[in-house]
C-alpha cells in the first residue's frame, strides 16, 4: 500500500508514525524543528488514517510492512524511527523485522504488552458523525459531547473531518475497520520479535499507558533501551509538552 507522506528538511532521516485515530499533520509542529535542526523528516498517514487508502485488513503486522514499503520507495536507511501510540507499536513491529535500516528507535507512550480495548466510546460517537450529514464542525461537536467529556479529546477527533464534494462533512479515517478490528489494535509485540538497536521510550508524566511493572518486558523485546519521562503531559507527550519533548529527543539521536 502507497502511503500518504509529507516530507521536510534535509538529512538523515527521521520518520514518524502517529498513533490511533491521527494523522501525520498531528506531528507538523515538531517536524518544522526536526527539519531546522538538519534531518529530513517523513510524516506518515498510515493505512485507514488521514490521506491514506482504506483496507479491511488491520493489523500491525500488516502496518509495519506498509512501512517498509514506503522505505523501499524512498531508499531510505539509517534511519530514525519516531511512533506515539498505536504508531509506537507499528514502529516496535517495524524494528524487529527490519532492524538493518534504523539507528534509533523512539517509542512515545506505549508498551509492548496487550492492551484492552477502550476506545468504545470514541469509535461508536464516530460511527455516529459518519452515519450523519453534518453541516459545521459545531453539529459534530455536539454529536462528540454525548459520550466524551474532554474537550482536548473532541478538538483532537474533530481533526478528522474533511469537507465532501457537497459540502457536507465527513470522517478520514475508516471507522467500520476499526470497530471491526478493535482486538487488533491493542495487540502485545509476538514474544520472539527482539530490537537490538538504540531504544528509547518515552512517557507522560501523566499517563498509565508505561507502568513500572512494564519495563522487565520491555527488556526482553529491546536489549538497548531507556525510559524518560515527560512532566506536565499525558497520553500526547508531543502535543502537551513539545519543547521537553524535543529536547529529550535531540539529546538521544544526537
Amino acid at each position: 500500500m502507497k502511503l500518504h507522506a509529507q516530507i521536510s528538511g534535509k538529512g538523515q532521516p527521521i520518520v514518524i508514525l502517529h498513533g490511533f485515530l491521527g494523522m501525520g499533520d498531528n506531528w507538523k509542529t515538531l517536524s518544522k524543528a526536526y527539519a531546522e535542526a538538519g534531518y529530513e523528516v517523513h510524516l506518515l498517514d498510515l493505512r485507514n488514517h488521514g490521506k491514506s487508502p482504506h483496507h479491511q485488513d488491520f493489523s500491525y503486522k500488516i502496518m509495519a510492512e506498509d512501512v517498509n514499503t514506503y522505505f523501499k520507495d524512498k531508499g531510505l536507511k539509517n534511519t530514525i524511527l519516531i511512533g506515539h501510540s498505536m504508531g509506537g507499536k507499528v514502529a516496535m513491529f517495524f524494528a524487529c523485522q527490519y532492524p538493518d535500516l534504523l539507528s534509533h528507535l523512539i517509542v512515545v507512550d506505549i508498551a509492548p504488552r496487550y492492551y484492552k480495548p477502550h476506545h468504545d466510546d470514541i469509535l461508536e460517537r464516530l460511527k455516529a458523525l459518519q452515519n450523519t450529514k453534518l453541516t459545521s464542525r459545531k453539529e459534530a461537536e455536539n454529536i462528540l459531547k454525548e459520550k466524551i467529556s474532554h474537550s482536548g479529546v473532541r478538538m483532537f477527533l474533530l481533526k478528522n473531518l474533511k469537507r465532501e464534494d457537497d459540502n457536507t462533512l465527513n470522517l478520514k479515517p475508516n471507522i467500520d475497520v476499526f470497530i471491526n478490528n478493535k482486538e487488533n489494535i491493542g495487540q502485545a509485540l509476538p514474544e520472539d520479535f527482539t530490537y537490538n538497536g538504540k531504544t528509547l521510550f518515552i512517557k507522560g508524566e501523566q499517563s498509565d499507558y508505561i507502568s513500572n511493572s512494564d519495563k522487565e518486558l520491555i527488556n526482553k523485546h529491546f536489549s538497548d533501551f531507556k525510559i524518560e519521562t515527560i512532566s506536565k503531559a499525558g497520553h500526547w507527550v508531543h502535543a502537551e509538552n513539545p519543547k521537553s519533548f524535543l529536547s529529550k529527543t535531540m539529546e538521544f539521536i544526537s
